[in-house]
């Protein structure tokens, strides 16, 4: 267990100002919740938030949020450290950071919804749905289908082509992006090749099968179904004036420093943002068989399909060294079994930015984790292991398997 695995870390001292604010002002604040799931909150939190403090200081991450989930419902969450260290402004459940990557299942989610109306098979090819679209280099007579697309074997490029928010230019528009650069490197089904261009084709199919702007699809059938108020592919002035700022470790000093807020082409792959408690009401809706608050938002079977492996030939070790072993992709989501129990993942990050959510399926219990630290993915993932495994030492959730 992940518990017998961080047994012995203390707490670690360093890079000056900064480490002290971290340590001796971290900021804890605690979201209570009427959880109906039966959780010592005491046990698990006496050892968590330590190694929070300490995931911070060594990874010279400014601030992280965490949301636990158990069963149904959101056990516990709270904020640590500041999201503007200049200002002094303590980070809370509340506060907006970039959700990256972890965006990609609900991508994922909306493709579901739409194959389950029965628009597409997932093997079907997807030129049939592209409208005047060609994907550049693809053999009629081995075709790009959803399925690749979901599990990163389509063969299309790992391209990611940020921009400054206050450059003099601006992200190359979806449409114009694809049309330039919408090429495979070779066959699908050679290997992974985690492919943000994949994604954004993605977003583009969503428009075309549906007729709806895809921003505007995802608010009205994954985001606000699933309750996530507050996030959104363009945040709102609201949602502005809750945003973390991004930080990097700065190359003279070794400190935390601001660096650029940026936007991409491939938007659809992660330009997005959210909240740790909106990332813990995703894990709920996948925990519960796409049920949230009485809300259908998918179908228990789209669910189950996407936390099933679906090409076992192709195992990795993903982002942070997830784990003791290896993950599969689901349809989107890292999956993997570990010590007999099931496992889903995905981490995001964009520069001064990192999340991660994880859930054990078979317990019903997950962890979101946000943060305005430079690739922070090994230290969130440690703490997720460590959070599910607390879990499940002081939790009892009805219907567990």
């Amino acid at each position: 267990m992940a518990t017998s695995r961080l047994a012995g870390f203390h707490a670690a001292r360093g890079f000056g100002v900064v480490a002290a604010l971290l340590l001796a002002s971290l900021l804890a604040v605690p979201v209570p919740a009427s959880s109906q799931a039966a959780v010592n909150l005491d046990a698990v939190t006496s050892r968590l938030e330590p190694e929070i403090r300490r995931a911070m200081v060594e990874g010279k991450i400014p601030s992280i949020t965490i949301a636990l989930v158990a069963g149904d419902e959101i056990v516990w969450s709270s904020g640590f450290g500041e999201s503007n260290l200049q200002a002094g402004v303590p980070a809370t459940p509340q506060t907006v950071y970039v959700i990256a990557s972890t965006v990609k299942p609900m991508v994922a989610g909306a493709l579901l919804q739409l194959q389950e109306e029965g628009h597409f098979e997932l093997d079907d090819p997807v030129r049939g749905h592209l409208g005047g679209l060609r994907i550049q280099g693809e053999n009629p007579e081995n075709p790009v289908t959803f399925r690749h697309l979901l599990t990163h074997t389509s063969g299309l490029p790992s391209i990611f082509s940020p921009v400054p928010v206050w450059a003099d230019t601006v992200p190359t528009p979806m449409g114009r992006y694809l049309e330039e650069n919408l090429r495979v490197l070779g066959a699908p089904l050679t290997g992974i090749r985690y492919s943000n261009m994949g994604f954004t084709l993605l977003g583009r199919l969503v428009e075309e099968i549906s007729g709806t702007e895809f921003r505007e699809y995802m608010r009205a059938r994954i985001f606000g179904p699933a309750g996530m108020t507050s996030t959104a592919f363009a945040p709102t002035p609201e949602m502005e004036e809750r945003t973390a700022v991004p930080y990097a470790p700065s190359v003279d000093t070794g400190r935390p420093a601001p660096v650029s807020r940026i936007r991409f082409a491939e938007w659809p792959a992660g330009g997005v943002w959210g909240t740790v408690e909106d990332q813990a009401r995703w894990l709920i809706l996948n925990l519960n068989g796409g049920r949230i608050e009485g809300s259908q938002v998918l179908s228990e079977r789209a669910v189950e399909a996407s936390h099933t492996p679906q090409y076992d030939q192709f195992r990795s070790s993903m982002s942070g060294g997830w784990g003791d072993g290896t993950a599969v992709y689901g349809l989107s989501w890292w999956t993997m079994t570990h010590e007999g129990e099931r496992y889903i993942a995905h981490s995001g990050s964009v520069r001064g930015y990192t999340a991660f959510v994880h859930a054990n399926l078979d317990r019903r219990l997950g962890v979101a984790l946000l943060s305005n630290g430079h690739r922070a993915h090994g230290h969130l993932v440690r703490l997720s292991f460590l959070a599910t495994d607390l879990l499940g030492e002081h939790a009892t959730v009805a219907g567990t398997r």
